[in-house]
This record gives C-alpha cells, structure tokens and sequence, in this order.
C-alpha cells in the first residue's frame, strides 16, 4: 500500500521526434526499473513497427520507483503518449488517467503543430505542465528563444522550464525532482466502494485480454468479482500486476495507482475503453463520464490477394481490433476483388500500420483500395445517408446534393516555404482563415476538404518544405460541393477498386492522370486495351494500351502478296476475339501506384 502523497502519476507530450521514448529510456534507466544488460533504445515502444519508423503508436506505461532528495521513496507512473496527429485518440485517453504532464520540446526547432494540439489536450483535462527544453547538448540549440516561444504560442511560463538531453542523460535528475516537486498527487478514498478507469487494453495470447486501469476510489485485490458498468459484464480477476516495463505481479492496487489485471476476459470488445471497472457487491453509485468514442475519418477496403486467405485476414482483424478501439470493419464484396473488409481508420498513418501488422504478423498479402471520407448525400426525397465507398453511390436523378467533411489545418513552416504551402493549399480547394508570424515562423490556418487532404498532403508538405513544415488538423463539420462519382473502366469493365469522388472542375484532370498512370502499370497484353475515366455515361479521359504482336509473317518468304494479307486478317479477327473474351490482370502494385496521384 502506498501513501497517495508519495505517488505521482504523469505523461510525457511532444511532436513527433521531439525525444518523449529517449526521455521515457532515461528516466527508467535512471531509477534503476530495469536492469542495466535489459535496456534497449525506446523501451516502451514494443511493437516492431514502432522500432522501425522511430515513432510511438499505442501509448505504454509503466511504474518506476525514485528516492527523491527528500528522504521519501515515490511510486512515479508514466504513460508515454503517441506524438503523430492520427494517434491523438490515445492521448486524450490517457490524459484522464494522470494529473500532470511533461511538455517536451525541442531546443532547436521549437513549438510545432503538433505540440500546440497535445498541449491543448493536456489543458483541457486540468494538468498541471512542466516545460522540459531537450537536444541542449545540440550547437543548434536555442533555449532562450525557445522558451520565449513557449510564452507567445502557448501562453504558459517557461522561465523554470528543464534544460535537458535525454540523449545524454544529462539535467534527468532535475526532471525526476521537478515530477516530485511540482506535479500534483493523486486524490481517491480508499474505504469509498471501488471506481476504476479502462485505460486501455490489449489481447496477449496466453493471457487473453489484459486491461490497463487507473483506480480512482477504493482498493482492487486479486480474486474481486468486478463488474463492468456500461457491458454489465461480470469477472473474478485472475492476476493483478503493474508494469515495470515486464509485469509485475501485486497483491492490491489502491486509489492513484495505475496497473493491469487479467479475468479470463475472451475478446478486447468486451472491454470498452472509458468503462468504469466496480465491484459486483458493492458497486460505485455513479459510472466515470468516459471517453468520447473516436470517429474514423479515412475508410479503405483491405482484400487479400489470393481470396483463400479471407478466413486468415478476418481472423487477422479480428484480433488487431482487439488492441485497437479505434479501428472499426465491416464485411464487403468487390466484383473485381472477391471478398474483402471495409475498415475505418483515424488517419492515413493509422492505415498504413494496420496494414502493415497485417502484413507482418499474420502474413496475408493484401489489395487497399483509395481512401475515401464520409460523405452525406442528401437525397430528393429529403432522406439523409452516409456514402463510406464510392463504389456504392446511387444513381445521381436521385441526390438533391453532396457534402463532404471539412477540416481546420494548421500549418507551422519557416517564411522561406510559406508560398509554397499556400500554393499547395489553394491546389487543394483550401480557404485561407488566418496568417501570423510567430518567431520567424508562419503559422497558416486553412479550411481543406478532408478527402484532399487523405490522399497524399502530407507527404507533399513535408516535400515542398524538406520537412521543416508541421501539420495539425481537427474536423469541423459537413459544406455542400459540386461533387462527381469517376469511374475507371479497364477493356470496358469498372474497376471498382479504383473508383473514387471527386471535384466537378478537377475530374477531367484527375482522370487524365489517372489512365496515364495506368497505361504505364498494367502489362501489355496480346490485344488492344482501352482505359477509360468517366462519370456517369461520359468517357473524360482515355489511353490505349497497344497489344503485343507476334511476328505471323515470319514463315513468308517471297511468293504473293495475298497469303501475308491473309494471315494478317486471320490475326487480326483473332485479336479482336480476344478482347471480347479477354480477362485484363492489374497487377497489385498498380493499385497502390495509381492511388498516389499529384505525385
């Protein structure tokens, strides 16, 4: 049982890249958590994913001890959060679950876009923040002028902010005192029946479901019959552990403890993140307000390649939505594709690691389609519906008008680059709203449709700035356009993989790109093949693919001109069979090419 005074609970927010893993590395190296020979670089980012692209997705905790200067032993709990925009879901969650927060920035770039909007998430859940300043050890470093940034931008005193390099190790001790000193404690009641937060929870294979909570009031012991309040599912706890990166088994967990327990709990749907976790005896009156449910904003349809594989890909996804409450999928049937997934994702970085686990650790081959958004059609007869693929939108005699979702960007870059991201945002249909210079830096605040921006904007940013710009968006709302279905048909077929909505003005541009794209992907074949955008009945665009010729004539060797001509039309009727019957292969990496358009 721990003192509530002596604990400290805490998460580390930045921009991608400002150094929250190595600070998270220090600290647990630090206070001694895990033996010298086990620690490796990023510690807490378990996934191989996460290793290989430098960035944190599932937000990790874990339970250090520290003896601080005066005299006591801290029980210190941090949650490393995910710092890209497509994972901002996990860090409001785990915002709930701690009092304070560690603001890292960098001390050669200063605030970024996505500093504002963690920081801005750590206000509205009432943290108390300690700015920490990292990279000093760097000749590039500025702490003056980034502290003074801290002040305009965010509009909290940075004058005691921390100089550190987690690189290093250097100014970590002051860190850890600054957690004891300056956070607050935790309040609970320990005799108050129990009220506990779902935090998170993830599926292991020889556990099954683990559930990361952070008890709030009353104490939580090994053996409790618990209930979930809004499943009303009961379970007698199996194991109660806290994280010291490796599980460490305990006999109770008190009021401002954060830890995992496992229950023989089948699948992670059954764990709703935001629950409130009570005993079944003697339950809390009043359920904890939860989370808001996060809302995917990108859908995209996952096939497999060799459609024998579809009972392993559901299997797959299955158990990826275990770990993920974000990922949502729903059963769908291509006619060029055979059977298939249609999944919701956050963002497009949030697509590409659901894919590429698939890929990895379940070894399925897979077809994406495009990234389309949500739109709503407005229909004659005053009827409102959701279109999620663009494949499924009804005849147009029958929508009064389309509305797509619009997003409010906010673009930091240096002045040099500033013409060219407002060039980027216009091409992208986007409305100016505002324009102020912060430090030698702009920050540009756009409106864009969101299905401009799933595409490929941010690689196309981070290009035309060579990487200095960084990018933040939050959904507004829904606003009619002159909105159009195109359709790409190979050999006169509709590929409905491909089909996607776009602007009226900009379909005949997109579809032109769209068939060259193509003509130079697809393999020839030994007949003619047309490949055509259209909306509607009307062909906007097209390109011919030639056929492959073999040489019939080759056996003629003087003699009448007549048997050439023959073979000739002999070949000829052949080939124009052919195409009749003729079955067109678009090889995978066609699909995933031709959807990277402006490139």
């Amino acid at each position: 049982m721990t003192d509530l005074n002596h604990i400290r609970n805490f998460s580390i927010v930045a921009h991608i890249d400002h150094g929250k893993s190595t600070l998270a590395d220090r600290l647990i190296q630090l206070t001694g958590t895990v033996a010298e020979r086990d620690m490796k670089e990023q510690m807490l980012d378990a996934m191989d994913i996460e290793r290989e692209r430098g960035i944190t997705i599932k937000a990790n905790s874990v339970r250090i001890e520290y003896p601080a200067k005066d005299g006591n032993t801290y029980v210190l709990n941090l949650i490393d959060t995910p710092g890209h925009v497509d994972f901002a879901y996990e860090v409001s969650r785990s915002m709930r679950a701690v009092e304070g927060s560690l603001l890292v920035v960098d001390a050669t770039q200063g605030v970024e876009a996505q500093t504002l909007a963690n920081v801005y998430q750590a206000i509205d859940a009432d943290h108390e923040i300690v700015p920490v300043l990292n990279k000093i050890d760097l000749p590039a470093s500025e702490p003056a002028r980034v502290k003074e940034q801290i002040e305009d931008v965010i509009g909290i005193d940075a004058s005691d902010a921390i100089e550190i390099s987690a690189k290093t190790g250097l100014g970590i001790p002051d860190v850890l005192e600054a957690i004891v000193q300056r956070l607050p404690a935790p309040k609970g009641e320990r005799n108050a029946p129990l009220k506990a937060m779902l935090v998170d929870s993830w599926y292991d294979s020889y556990l099954g479901v683990v559930v990361l909570i952070r008890v709030m009031d009353g104490v939580i012991r090994k053996g409790d019959q618990i209930k979930m309040m809004r499943t009303g599912a009961t379970y007698k706890l199996d194991k109660l552990s806290v994280l010291r990166p490796a599980m460490k088994d305990i006999a109770e967990l008190g009021p401002g403890e954060i830890g995992v327990f496992t229950a023989s709990i089948k699948q992670v749907r059954d764990t709703k993140v935001g629950d409130t976790i009570t005993h079944e005896r003697k339950p809390c009156e009043k359920a904890l307000p939860g989370f808001k449910p996060s809302v995917p904003v990108v859908f995209c349809g996952l096939f497999p390649v060799d459609s024998a594989e579809f009972e392993d890909l559901r299997d797959a996804i299955e158990k990826l939505a275990l770990n993920d409450a974000s990922f949502s999928f729903e059963m769908e049937t291509s006619a060029a594709l055979g059977f298939g997934f249609r999944c919701g994702f956050l963002g497009l970085l949030h697509l590409e690691v659901i894919r590429d686990r698939i890929e990895r650790e379940y070894d399925i081959d897979l077809i994406t389609t495009a990234p389309s958004v949500v739109y709503h059609l407005h229909m004659k007869d005053g009827e409102m519906r959701e279109l999620h693929n663009p494949a499924d939108m009804p005849d147009l005699t029958y929508i009064d008008h389309v509305e797509e979702p619009r997003i409010k960007a906010t673009i930091l870059v240096p002045d040099d680059y500033l013409g060219d991201v407002l060039k980027l945002c216009q091409e992208r249909r986007g409305i100016q709203e505002d324009l102020t210079y912060v430090g030698g830096r702009a920050m540009v605040v756009y409106d864009l449709p969101l299905n401009e921006v799933v595409f490929d904007f941010y690689d196309r940013l981070k290009s035309i700035t060579k990487g200095y710009a960084s990018f933040d968006y939050q959904m507004t709302g829904y606003r009619q356009d002159h909105l159009v279905k195109m359709q790409v048909l190979v050999n006169d077929e509709p590929v409905d993989a491909l089909s996607m909505m776009v602007h009226r003005d900009r379909a005949e541009m997109r579809g032109r790109a769209m068939c060259e794209k193509l003509k130079e992907l697809i393999p020839r074949h030994m007949f003619k093949i047309p490949i055509q955008a259209a909306i509607g009945g009307k062909v906007i665009a097209r390109e011919t693919l030639s056929a492959l010729r073999k040489d019939v004539t080759a056996k003629c060797y003087g003699g009448d001109a007549t048997r050439k001509k023959k073979l000739l039309e002999k070949q000829k009727a052949g080939k124009k069979k052919m195409r009749q019957f003729g079955k067109v292969d678009i090889p995978q990496e066609a699909f995933i090419s031709a959807l990277k358009m402006d490139s």
